[in-house]
């Protein structure tokens, strides 16, 4: 079976590294929003200002980042940004106990964390695709995948029990402490890795910054998938805070009721991720690609009429039952596509940027969606999500993404 199949010493760490800090990022979600409310007694604006400017400010802050990452070993970077997270985060608990927190170092703390979540990402890309052979890099991405569905699915419920038990600022320091952890696993991996590509004359020029994005919308498979990943996760993530406005003020529902019709549909994201390997080796990865990619648009339309009571946490369920479901197939065939079409001498500067487009596009419908339901509602403004939705698989059409895995990587 592809699900277990061995990748080799390596891999097997890097993977516990990815767990240990996937789970301790989960059972922190929601932290900073909880303590900017509870401890510092913020208003709405100013929770819908740290979750929408960290991210963006982080992103622009990690455009100079890709390059920087491609030019060094992948594996010291890689220890360097989760020490870099475990500071960060670790100073919000610290600064709790003494008295000092505030608002401003929630805000410098999450646009730290932001940017090195993207350096993370662009070299760890580019290391797993020198550590597992190309034929294997499927199998290793859909092992990511289950492993961050699995951590969403128990991380918050036990993230909440923690803080109700332990404080506010338990679970922070619990997704510091797993960054730390990460950092020592990925250290522990061993083994010589190759000398990074160098310019001439040693430096990195200021082309070198927009790279990732030329080679991106110059490459007939990447281009139409960087398009459609963006449409989709923009309006998706921005439906996020309206159905949690819907939900728990207009329909009425508790906050355990409100974790169990997030959590419990993950489940379909793990059996979807470990499905991903088998249906791309039976059907190829662009069909897989276009398949997944008409399913997970198809769903969020319904969120828009979901009834009240337990009529409403069923239809919410189903919803986000397909919906991670598709996702899961999607995303790792995804990831190894990416990896597959790039070269490893622009490789973390592609990833970069795919992450800054991605962070930067999240930010804004956020947003703009948060405006639109203050002038309709939250139930028009996730009808016209879901609208939208249902237009991004056009993104996809094409003979560029009918390479399958067997294919060799298109050049720009």
């Amino acid at each position: 079976m592809a699900g277990r199949k061995a990748l080799g010493r390596g891999f097997g760490r890097l993977w516990a590294a990815y767990a240990v800090s996937t789970y301790g990022t989960w059972l922190g979600f929601g932290a900073f929003p909880l303590l900017a409310v509870v401890v510092l007694d913020s208003g709405p604006a100013q929770v819908a200002a740290l979750a929408a400017t960290g991210r963006a400010v982080g992103a622009v802050l990690a455009v100079p980042l890709g390059p920087w990452v491609e030019f060094r070993r992948k594996r010291p970077v890689m220890v360097a940004m989760d020490l870099v997270r475990f500071g960060a985060l670790a100073s919000v608990p610290v600064s709790y106990l003494l008295g000092w927190l505030g608002f401003v170092q929630l805000l410098v703390v999450s646009v730290v964390v932001a940017a090195a979540d993207i350096a993370f990402r662009a070299a760890s890309g580019a290391f797993l695709k020198g550590l597992v052979p190309p034929e294997d890099l499927l199998v290793a991405n859909s092992r990511f995948e289950a492993t961050n569905w699995t951590a969403s699915m128990a991380g918050p419920p036990l993230g909440g029990a923690a803080v109700g038990l332990l404080g506010p600022v338990t679970t922070i320091l619990a997704d510091a402490v797993s960054h730390l952890l990460s950092a020592l696993g990925i250290r522990s991996i061993g083994g010589t890795e190759p000398e990074p590509a160098r310019w001439e004359g040693g430096r990195t020029r200021a082309g070198d910054l927009f790279e990732g994005w030329r080679h991106i919308l110059r490459h007939p498979v990447l281009r139409p998938l960087f398009l459609n990943a963006i449409a989709v996760n923009g309006l998706i993530m921005a439906s996020e805070p309206l159905l949690a406005v819907l939900l728990l003020r207009d329909l009425g529902l508790s906050p355990w009721q409100y974790g169990l019709v997030f959590a419990a549909p993950c489940a379909g994201g793990l059996a979807g991720s470990r499905l991903a390997p088998r249906l791309a080796a039976r059907f190829g990865d662009g069909r897989v690609l276009r398949v997944a990619g008409v399913l997970r648009s198809c769903w969020s339309l319904g969120l828009a009429f979901v009834p009240s009571g337990t009529a409403g946490m069923v239809v919410v369920m189903g919803v986000q039952l397909g919906l991670v479901a598709s996702c899961g197939v999607f995303n790792p065939v995804l990831a190894t596509h990416r990896l597959r079409h790039t070269d490893p001498g622009r490789l973390s500067r592609t990833l970069a940027a795919w992450s800054v487009s991605a962070s930067l596009s999240i930010a804004a419908t956020t947003a703009l969606w948060g405006l639109l339901a203050a002038v309709t509602g939250p139930r028009t403004a996730l009808a016209a999500a879901g609208v939208l939705l249902l237009a991004t698989p056009l993104l996809l059409r094409g003979a560029a993404l009918r390479a399958d895995a067997g294919e060799p990587a298109l050049r720009s």
